[in-house]
């Protein structure tokens, strides 16, 4: 049985604003506590991400025991409850899921347009609101937050690496948005792994991540490029899509910790197959 280690571990509060490096963090049903229980959607109940609004990777988050806070350029920061318990029961779209949301504050609404310059509100997923991991890839008790598909991403820090060393650049790990980072692997062995433990938790990786046009957005300075999305369309293309990185379900709930072991517990024909 092979080992490697848990070298990043990142929470997302707030679907597409920017994320929080830590150094151990809850499990809970949907994921590590808190990633991505809130989220922005616009007048008509979708969605919002850096793919429309790539300012929104500007706006910084921060969790203490009671509060989230925004921060972002040019702005007061905004202090908002870490548990939304009253508010406007609303009904929220991600790509096909249709979610209950409670709408978190005019305040926040307030805010998040006036950075953004768009409409928006900012709602919260209530721990009564269940939204099921798609049945092809996952049980039917398995749960997710406000994520696009998966409670977690995880990609090696070799697998950046190979990338980096294709487009001859050294873009940071934060530019793929990875819930769980793995050192002392071979580039793109996660593509292989089919069920693997950290520390005492067990996961399943399901399903490759199809990478959109995020990753070309820098997250210091919301400006767009072509990279990596041209290297990946040479390298890592499949069926039409690119993929980087491997999204996964967890069986247990627990805490993760940087440097809990990476067991590999059964491996099978690598996803994509290229």
């Amino acid at each position: 049985m092979t080992h490697f280690t848990l070298s990043g571990l990142y929470i997302y509060p707030v679907k597409s604003l920017a994320g929080i490096n830590a150094a151990r963090w809850q499990v809970t049903k949907t994921g590590l506590q808190h990633d991505r229980k809130w989220m922005l959607i616009d007048n008509d109940g979708q969605f919002l991400s850096q793919r429309q609004h790539p300012r929104m990777a500007l706006i910084k988050t921060a969790l203490s025991d009671k509060h989230l806070t925004l921060s972002a350029p040019g702005m007061d920061n905004l202090m908002l409850p870490l548990m939304p318990v009253d508010g406007e029961i609303i009904s929220s779209t991600i790509w096909r899921d249709r979610c209950d949301a409670l709408r978190v504050s005019e305040q926040a609404d307030r805010w998040l347009s006036r950075f953004l310059n768009a409409d928006c509100q900012l709602v919260y997923q209530p721990d009564n609101a269940i939204r099921q991991v798609d049945p092809d890839y996952a049980h039917a008790t398995d749960q997710v937050s406000f994520a696009d598909g998966f409670p977690f991403l995880i990609i090696s820090e070799n697998s950046l690496a190979s990338l980096n060393h294709e487009m001859q650049l050294d873009l940071p790990m934060a530019r793929f948005r990875p819930n769980l980072v793995i050192s002392g692997c071979p580039g793109y062995a996660e593509d292989s792994w089919r069920e693997i433990r950290i520390g005492a938790i067990d996961f399943r990786l399901t399903k490759p991540c199809s990478r959109c046009a995020m990753p070309t957005i820098d997250p210091e300075t919301a400006q767009t490029g072509k990279e990596p999305l041209t290297t990946l369309n040479r390298v890592r293309k499949w069926e039409n899509q690119v993929y980087f990185g491997q999204n996964a379900l967890h069986d247990q709930c627990g805490v993760l910790a940087v440097g809990d072991i990476v067991q590999i517990k059964l491996t099978g024909p690598n996803q994509p197959p290229i």
